[in-house]
């Protein structure tokens, strides 16, 4: 049995990889501060997880949850845009100073491989799509700079150091155990849990902006498969993670009115500074690196994640 530690596991991503970590027999160690994840999230398997309740930038805490571990999934991040135009300090301290600190723990315990939770944010407004992993960085926010800035430090630590390190660029993720409160909630979990209560969701824009929404276990797959892929494909290799397929929001709007069987319509708002119009993913560079390809779509992921905020929705 191996251990693997998942940083912010007390959060979305990182409580569903927790759990598929578990799924595979193996031991999952949890550090999280609980500034943005919930110990709630992680109540299904309380039992079988390590939990350190700790900040990624002490040293402290990340050296105690790195001991003897064989991989790090790294999720721990301060997420959203907004926050990080409002807030730029605390982007950069949480996501970049965390990073280096994971980073060098990591090294200094003789940890084997990082896999880091990159970001689509960092291709910027760029105008060609899909977007390839070829194209050079034009971050737009703070946030999306943050996340670049990890991206060379992992390139770095494997350079330097020799570590095994991937950063997976996210777009868009959905699913199960997402919060849909908030003023920094991502958009899915906005529009259903407001639907759900007969309230009109906000749309910030026209509602044309498009995004690649990927479903959770997608990612909980391409985690895996970046943990376990040869050692010549993690030496600073970045990778896209989403689906290959774009959805506008109206189109979103439209198709949960259908499953949920509602008219309420939606209240359309100034756009947002720092989000990004349109947002695509070629995904070839992933199947051929890792091994990686979808295998739940949105309109599938769509119906699951309204069925797990029907259940849980309070």
């Amino acid at each position: 049995m191996a251990k693997y530690l998942v940083t912010g596991g007390a959060g979305f991503i990182g409580s569903n990889l927790a759990r598929h970590v578990l799924a595979q027999g193996h031991q999952a160690i949890v550090l999280d501060n609980l500034a943005t994840g919930k110990r709630e999230n992680m109540d299904d398997f309380a039992g079988q997880a390590t939990f350190i309740e700790g900040d990624i930038r002490d040293r402290s805490a990340v050296d105690r949850a790195v001991a003897g571990t064989t991989a790090i999934f790294h999720e721990a991040a301060l997420p959203s845009v907004p926050r990080s135009v409002e807030d730029p300090a605390s982007s950069h301290d949480v996501n970049v100073n965390g990073t280096l600190t994971l980073l060098d723990a990591a090294r200094a315990a003789g940890v084997r491989r990082v896999v880091f939770a990159a970001s689509s944010s960092a291709y910027g407004e760029r105008a060609e799509s899909p977007k390839h992993e070829g194209m050079v960085p034009m971050p737009i926010s703070p946030y999306a700079a943050s996340k670049v800035a990890c991206e060379c430090y992992l390139r770095a630590y494997a350079a330097a150091y020799g570590m095994e390190t991937v950063s997976l660029r996210y777009f868009n993720v959905f699913g199960p155990y997402q919060d849909p409160e908030g003023a920094y909630s991502a958009v899915i979990p906005a529009f259903v849990s407001r639907l759900l209560r007969g309230q009109k969701p906000v749309v910030y824009g026209d509602g044309e902006q498009s995004r690649d929404f990927c479903y959770i276990d997608n990612v909980c797959q391409a985690n895996w498969l970046a943990a376990h892929a040869p050692a010549e494909a993690c030496d600073g290799t970045v990778v896209n993670i989403a689906c290959g397929a774009r959805t506008t929001l109206n189109e979103i709007l439209r198709l949960l009115a259908e499953l949920l069987n509602t008219d309420v319509q939606a209240d359309y708002a100034d756009p947002r500074p720092g989000d990004v119009k349109h947002s695509m993913a070629d995904v070839s560079l992933a199947k051929k690196v890792i091994g990686y390809e979808p295998k739940v779509f949105f309109a599938d992921g769509l119906r699951n994640a309204i069925d797990w905020y029907k259940a849980n929705l309070t």
